[in-house]
């Protein structure tokens, strides 16, 4: 066999690839850039963003929030909206404790499979019971799962008004209920300055246990625990 010649073959195929569908890979890359989508900080400031998705739940919310008193550290809590009619005493403490309140969907669909006017809804919806419970419109959004595609990110950006946030790399998936101590240790060894933290509060005891350790021993290494708007304000100066 003429492996030279395979070789070469697949090379060539590849490069055909590439040329084809560049300007698709490029503007898939760009939608960050172009869009707005917000990862982490990228100035180097020692500041993180504690983030809290699928909440408020009836009792870890509040654990949660006495945890991050404790520590006089603030956070971002990414709700779903049909939570927040369920459960508000949490919803409305985190607001008033100076935590940001996060658009995070009514429902926790997949948005990149509803029509225009399906994520219009849910994203108004959202907004709405957040504003009769806190008195203030979010300004930050996360999509359900981090799905998107170009025309979410448009409506979202262009006619809702919403920063589009995701994390950054340290995911440690605590809906899977690792342990604290798997929680903590992944967080503290591979955090970095401006980090987007991506955590729950819904289920996830784990992680109430963790934050017992991951706080305290950030600061003490002198990393400072602000809301999402917060450090995108640094990251914008």
């Amino acid at each position: 066999m003429n492996y030279k010649k395979y070789f070469k073959k697949a090379i060539a195929i590849a490069l055909l690839f590439f040329l084809v569908n560049a300007p698709l890979i490029l503007a898939y890359k760009n939608i960050d850039d172009k869009d707005n989508i917000i990862k982490n900080n990228s100035n180097n400031s020692k500041e993180i963003a504690l983030t809290f998705d699928d909440g408020p739940h009836p009792k870890e919310t509040a654990k949660i929030l006495d945890v991050l008193k404790k520590y006089d550290a603030k956070a971002t809590f990414f709700v779903v909206g049909k939570h927040v009619k369920w459960y508000p005493d949490s919803v409305i403490r985190a607001s008033k404790e100076g935590h940001e309140i996060g658009n995070h969907t009514y429902t926790h669909p997949d948005i990149s499979t509803l029509s225009e006017e399906q994520l219009k809804t849910e994203i108004k919806d959202c907004e709405n019971i957040i504003m009769e419970k806190t008195g203030q419109k979010p300004k930050v959004f996360r999509p359900p799962f981090g799905n998107y595609n170009k025309r979410c990110l448009e409506e979202l950006s262009k006619d809702l008004g919403y920063t589009v946030v995701l994390w950054s790399g340290v995911d440690v998936r605590d809906w899977q209920n690792p342990s604290s101590n798997q929680i903590s240790n992944k967080i503290i060894n591979n955090v970095k300055p401006g980090d987007i933290i991506l955590l729950h509060d819904y289920g996830t005891e784990n992680t109430i246990k963790a934050l017992n350790t991951i706080i305290p021993s950030l600061q003490q290494k002198g990393y400072k625990f602000v809301t999402v708007s917060e450090l995108l304000d640094k990251k914008n100066r």
